[in-house]
């Protein structure tokens, strides 16, 4: 069986979760009340990353450590994502999926530091894995900032994490545009 890597079309969804995360993020600071339209997007996107996470991380036919790397963040999103766009659905206050979002922040910081450590990314990729994971993980683990913030300047805890988010879909795409051009050019 010829292998397939579909890891171009997954960072298509991070990076499409990341903007939709990061709209209901600027929804939010804007005073916007209904927003469950964003319910059924983000449980799709969620089922796909979760599903694609999981394919990843337990039978994509790469080293252990690169299925960890990729496979295992993007499982994890995809949970969150069904589990936030649920509670959209149903109208549950989804300030309690900052703590799991934190957590997950720290892990994907983890894995950015053992991008370098272990060697896992080099040369012209280093620089975009990294923003990658460094964006991602930043904007996870503050993640429970815009619950904290002071009565009025709340509204720029959702707007800088959006901010975040928006830069993190910025390299996902960047990577995987670049992915699908090198798959499509290379021979069959």
């Amino acid at each position: 069986m010829a292998f397939v890597d579909s890891l171009a079309v997954m960072l298509l969804g991070v990076g499409i979760s990341s903007v939709l995360i990061a709209i209901y993020m600027i929804m939010v600071a804007m005073g916007k009340k209904q927003l469950s339209q964003i319910a059924v997007p983000a449980i799709v996107l969620g089922i796909f990353d979760a599903v694609s996470g999981f394919y990843m991380s337990f039978a994509w036919p790469l080293p252990g450590a690169y299925n960890m790397l990729f496979g295992d963040p993007m499982l994890f999103l995809g949970l969150l994502l069904v589990m936030g766009g649920y509670m959209l659905y149903k109208n549950i206050d989804i300030k309690l999926l900052s703590i799991p979002g934190a957590l997950f922040g720290i892990y994907v910081l983890i894995e950015a530091a053992a991008i370098v450590g272990s060697h896992l990314e080099s040369g012209v990729d280093l620089l975009s894995a990294m923003g990658l994971y460094v964006f991602a993980g930043l904007s996870a683990l503050l993640s429970p900032l815009v619950y904290a913030g002071v009565k009025g300047n709340g509204k720029y805890a959702y707007y800088f994490l959006a901010l975040l988010l928006v830069i993190t879909a910025f390299m996902a795409l960047f990577i995987g545009y670049a992915a699908i051009y090198a798959h499509l050019a290379s021979p069959p």
